[in-house]
């Protein structure tokens, strides 16, 4: 595949998913709800083929969709113990399957490999919960930041990068991609201050780099779990960009800490 044919690709898959976001976004209550569980589902199921591949596990995998599923629809309902109990059942399967497992003579069973289950649900739909309860304003923030965070760092990375930052890591990630994209968030970040903002736009511009700061993080940090399993792309699904989970894991890290800095100051 020709490095156009790449970009192409890549731009057509980005713009139908910002499509359906803006649609989801607009309409908001249980179509967002539904949205955000069908992205949630799908790459928590990617996230867990990381580690169990094929068929291998599929009643764990099973058991983490239903639970992953049941924490997003008690966060939209605001049942806090509900999340609570998704989150043990989780560790409890896990503990269970661990148990069975070593109890039936697999001495290559592990007790941190049954928490694979409790781990996905940690790293996706708790993750993405905080943004069925912003406001709308916010909500365009944060999808933004990751957007641009990423995009704008993959397009100037790979027609200016040379130096690497971390390539044990990421070894396509540059220098000049990561400022590209820093300089760009925190610019969107001060855009959307003075358009609807409640702040000074020093504040945003401080907003554009922790949000940039937490992409970029959350970007290494799927890029070293796919590395340590040997895996290129965390599925297939989105022609361009690999799997979803490829594509949301910035936006993973982005939502909470967004969510912990609107709780100190409101931004809208």
């Amino acid at each position: 595949m020709t490095l156009a044919t790449s970009h192409l690709q890549r731009l057509v898959t980005g713009a139908a998913l910002a499509l359906l976001l803006t649609a989801g976004l607009a309409l908001g209550g249980w179509v967002l709800v539904l949205l955000a569980l069908v992205a949630s589902s799908l790459a928590l199921l990617e996230f867990y083929t990381m580690f169990w591949p094929c068929n291998d596990k599929l009643h764990m995998k099973a058991i983490g969709l239903v639970l992953g599923a049941g924490m997003l629809v008690a966060g939209h309902l605001d049942k806090p113990w509900l999340i609570v109990g998704c989150l043990a059942g989780a560790f409890l399967a896990g503990a269970l399957q661990f148990l069975g497992d070593w109890g039936r003579g697999d001495d290559e069973s592990r007790f941190a490999d049954g928490q694979i289950l409790a781990a996905g649900l940690l790293y996706v739909p708790l993750l993405l919960l905080p943004v069925l309860h912003l406001s709308l304003r916010d909500q365009l923030l944060v999808a933004l930041a990751a957007f641009i965070s990423d995009t704008g760092a993959y397009y100037i990375g790979t027609y200016l990068g040379r130096a690497r930052i971390w390539p044990r890591v990421s070894p396509k990630k540059s220098w000049a991609g990561s400022i590209g994209g820093l300089v760009l968030c925190i610019a969107m970040c001060v855009g959307l201050g003075l358009w609807w903002g409640v702040r000074p736009w020093w504040q945003f511009a401080m907003l554009g780099v922790l949000l940039n700061a937490a992409s970029q993080l959350g970007d290494f940090f799927e890029s070293a779990l796919k590395r340590t399993l040997g895996v290129k792309d965390s599925g297939t699904l989105l022609p361009g960009h690999g799997g979803l989970l490829d594509r949301i894991d910035s936006l993973l890290f982005v939502v909470p800490v967004y969510a912990a800095a609107d709780s100190v100051l409101a931004f809208f």
